[in-house]
C-alpha cells in the first residue's frame, strides 16, 4: 500500500509542472449568439501559401495594422505546433451594424518592407483572419457549380512583368441566423471576405470602391492605408450546427468509396490465403502429426515442422527490438484512440489544435503500455537489465523523431517563420517526454518484468539448426518489401486526401472513411505477417522475429516513395527549407508506420506461432 501511494505521488510530481501544456478548448462548443450592436473580436493569425510551407504571424509583419493593445490568445499545444499565432485586430465590427467604410491604419513602408510583401505576393501567400471561431473564407464555385469556401484570402495579386499589388481595403460579408436565437440574438453561420486592391491617399477611404488604380508595391519606401467595409445578410439555409460544411466540401466522396472497395478486395483475398493455410494445410498437417497411425505413413517430414526447435531462439538485437515493440505498441494506440475520438466528433475542424493535441496527449499516457509490452518481450529475449531497457523504450525512438525535429527547426527559425517552436513550447514538450511519458513507461515496465515470463510451447534446442536456401522472394529485403505492397495498396487511395490536407492547410474531415481504411489496413498487415512468415518457416528459415516486425511496418517504405511522388507531380514548392519540412515530416511518419505497424505484424505472428505449435504434440515433431 505505502508503495503504491509513493507511486501516485510520483505521478503527480511528474504531471503537474507539464499540465500547461496540455490547455484544449472544449471540441463541442456551444452555440454563442450576438446581440445586435455588440462589439465583435476580428482575430490576426497567419500566412500560409500552398507555393511554401513557411507560416508567418500576421502581427508581426511590418506592412500589417498591428493592434494597439495586442492580446494574444492563449493557444493549445496544437495550435501552436501547426503554426497558429492568433492576436486581436482593431477592426471594429458590431453585430448586425453595416459599415460603407472606414480606415484601419496607414503605414509607412521601408523599401525593404515593400519588397517581403511583393515577394509574398508572389508566392500566393494566403490570410488567415478569425471571427466567432470561423476563418475568414473565400467564395469558390466548384466543379460542380456549387458555392464552397476557400479558407483565407489572397494577400494580393501578382501581377505581369513581375510586380505585385496588395488588398488594402476587405469587405467583410457576414452571415447570420435567428432559428433558434434569444430576441435581438443572432448566430453567425459565415464570414465571407472580399478583397480588394484600390490606391487611396493617406488616413482616408477610397472615393469609389469598384474599381480604380491598383495598390501597387513599388519596392521602394511608400505609404498605404488600410481600409474596411462592413455587411451584413441573413442566411435562413444554413444554421450553427451545419456552418463549416461549406469549408469541408471536398468534391465527391465516390473516391473514398473506391478506396474502400479496392481495400475490401484485397483483405478479401488474403483473408482467402490465410484461410486455406490455417484450414486446410496447417490443420491437415498438425492432424498428421498428432495421430501416430498417419505420421508412420508421413515420413518425409519437411517445412515448419523441422524448425521447431529453434522457432522461438531469441533473436540478436534482442535489446533493440524490445523498446522499438514498446514504441510501436505506443504508437499504435495512439492513432487508434485518436482516430476513434475524431470518428465520434470530439476533435472536429473547430476544434483548431485539437487534433495535434489529443495525438500528442495519448502519446504520453500511452508510455504505459510502451513499457509493459517491451519488458514482457525483453524477459522472453533473456534480457536481465529490466530498467535499462526501459530507459531505452522511453528515450530511443522518440529520440530519433526529437533530433529530426530539433534540426529541422533550427532552419525553420532561420526565415523567422510562425513554424518554429517557442523555447517554452520546446520546454513544455521535453516536460512531457521526462516528465510524465518516461515515469509511465518505467512503470509499465515494473510491471511487465513482475510478470512470469512468457512460456512457449516448445523447448529450444541447444544447438541451432543450418537453414538452406530459401527461395529468393523470401530472402531477406526481398519479403519485406513484398509484404508492404499489400498494405500500402489498402491505403494509398486515401494517402491523397490526407496528403492534400496535410499540405494545403485544408480540413480533412473523412474520419468514417479513414477508421474503416484504417481497421482493414489493421487486418491486411495481421494476415500479411502471418502468411509471409508462415512461407519463411515452411523454407525452414527460423529467423522470423525481425522479419515479422519490418513486414508488418514494411508499407512505411511504400509511403515515404509515395510522398516523393506526390511532391513531384502534386505540390509546387521551390524554397530549401520548404522542402527539407516535407520531407523529414513524411520521413517522421514513414517511421512512426513501420514501428506501429510493425509491432502489429510482431505480435500477430508471435501468438499465430505459439498457438500453431502448441497445438502439436512435442513427442511428434521429434
Amino acid at each position: 500500500m505505502r508503495a503504491r501511494w509513493l507511486t501516485y505521488t510520483a505521478l503527480l510530481v511528474f504531471i503537474l509542472p507539464s499540465a500547461h501544456a496540455f490547455y484544449v478548448t472544449p471540441g463541442f462548443a456551444a452555440p454563442e449568439a450576438h446581440q445586435d450592436g455588440e462589439m465583435l473580436t476580428l482575430w490576426l493569425n497567419k500566412l500560409s501559401s500552398e507555393r511554401s510551407l513557411l507560416n508567418f504571424a500576421l502581427a508581426e509583419l511590418p506592412f500589417v495594422c498591428k493592434p494597439r493593445d495586442p492580446k494574444p490568445r492563449l493557444l493549445n499545444l496544437g495550435e501552436v505546433l501547426r503554426g497558429d499565432r492568433i492576436v486581436n485586430s482593431d477592426y471594429e465590427i458590431s453585430m448586425n451594424v453595416k459599415s460603407s467604410c472606414s480606415v484601419l491604419c496607414s503605414l509607412e513602408l521601408t523599401a525593404e518592407q515593400s519588397q517581403q510583401a511583393a515577394a509574398l505576393v508572389k508566392e500566393e501567400y494566403d490570410v488567415e483572419l478569425i471571427l466567432d471561431n470561423l476563418p475568414a473564407a473565400t467564395v469558390m464555385i466548384d466543379a460542380d457549380d456549387k458555392r464552397v469556401y476557400e479558407d483565407g484570402f489572397r494577400l494580393g495579386l501578382p501581377l505581369k512583368g513581375g510586380g505585385a499589388a496588395i488588398h488594402n481595403h476587405l469587405t467583410f460579408k457576414l452571415l447570420y441566423n435567428t432559428v433558434g436565437a434569444p430576441a435581438n440574438h443572432k448566430y453567425i453561420v459565415g464570414f465571407e471576405v472580399y478583397p480588394k486592391s484600390i490606391k487611396n491617399s493617406a488616413n482616408k477611404c477610397p472615393s469609389r470602391l469598384d474599381g480604380g488604380e491598383l495598390q501597387l508595391l513599388t519596392g521602394e519606401k511608400q505609404t498605404i492605408t488600410f481600409t474596411y467595409s462592413v455587411d451584413w445578410e441573413e442566411e435562413k439555409h444554413v444554421e450553427w450546427s451545419t456552418r463549416w460544411d461549406m469549408y469541408l466540401v471536398q468534391g465527391s466522396t465516390q473516391i473514398h468509396w473506391y478506396s474502400i472497395i479496392n481495400s475490401m478486395i484485397i483483405l478479401l483475398f488474403l483473408s482467402a490465403m490465410v484461410a486455406i493455410i490455417l484450414l486446410r494445410t496447417l490443420r491437415r498437417d498438425i492432424a498428421i502429426y498428432n495421430d501416430e497411425e498417419l505420421k508412420e505413413e508421413q515420413e518425409d517430414t519437411t517445412g515448419w515442422k523441422l524448425v521447431h526447435g529453434d522457432v522461438f531462439r531469441p533473436p540478436r538485437y534482442g535489446g533493440l527490438l524490445a523498446p522499438l515493440l514498446g514504441s510501436g505498441i505506443q504508437f499504435a494506440l495512439m492513432i487508434y484512440s485518436t482516430t476513434l475520438l475524431a470518428l465520434v466528433g470530439i476533435l472536429n475542424p473547430s476544434y483548431r489544435g485539437g487534433l495535434v493535441s489529443f495525438a500528442l496527449f495519448l502519446f504520453v499516457f500511452m508510455g504505459t503500455f510502451a513499457g509493459y509490452y517491451s519488458a514482457r518481450m525483453y524477459k522472453v529475449f533473456r534480457g536481465t537489465a529490466w530498467g535499462r531497457n526501459a530507459i531505452m523504450t522511453a528515450l530511443f525512438f522518440p529520440a530519433i523523431l526529437f533530433t529530426i525535429l530539433f534540426v529541422v527547426n533550427g532552419f525553420i527559425w532561420s526565415q523567422q517563420s510562425s513554424n518554429a517552436l517557442p523555447f517554452g513550447t520546446f520546454a513544455a514538450l521535453v516536460a512531457m517526454w521526462f516528465g510524465i511519458s518516461l515515469p509511465l513507461v518505467y512503470i509499465g515496465a515494473y510491471f511487465g518484468q513482475k510478470k512470469s515470463p512468457i512460456e512457449h510451447p516448445i523447448r529450444t534446442n541447444q544447438i541451432p539448426r543450418q537453414i538452406p536456401d530459401v527461395p529468393w522472394y523470401l530472402r531477406g529485403i526481398n519479403s519485406v518489401l513484398l509484404g508492404g505492397l499489400m498494405p500500402f495498396g489498402v491505403i494509398f487511395i486515401e494517402m491523397w486526401f490526407i496528403l492534400r490536407s496535410a499540405w494545403t492547410d485544408s480540413y480533412y474531415y473523412m474520419f468514417g472513411f479513414f477508421a474503416l481504411v484504417l481497421l482493414i489496413l489493421l487486418i491486411t498487415v495481421i494476415e500479411v505477417s502471418v502468411s509471409l512468415i508462415y512461407f519463411v518457416l515452411c523454407a525452414e528459415d527460423y529467423h522470423w522475429w525481425w522479419r515479422s516486425f519490418f513486414i508488418g511496418g514494411s508499407a512505411g517504405i511504400y509511403i515515404f516513395l509515395y510522398s516523393i511522388f506526390y511532391y513531384a507531380t502534386k505540390l509546387h514548392i521551390s524554397d530549401p527549407v520548404s522542402t527539407l519540412i516535407y520531407f523529414t515530416h513524411s520521413l517522421i511518419v514513414a517511421l512512426v508506420f513501420l514501428v506501429s505497424f510493425g509491432s502489429v505484424g510482431f505480435f500477430s505472428t508471435y501468438v499465430f506461432l505459439i498457438q500453431v505449435y502448441g497445438s502439436v504434440k512435442v513427442s511428434a515433431l521429434c
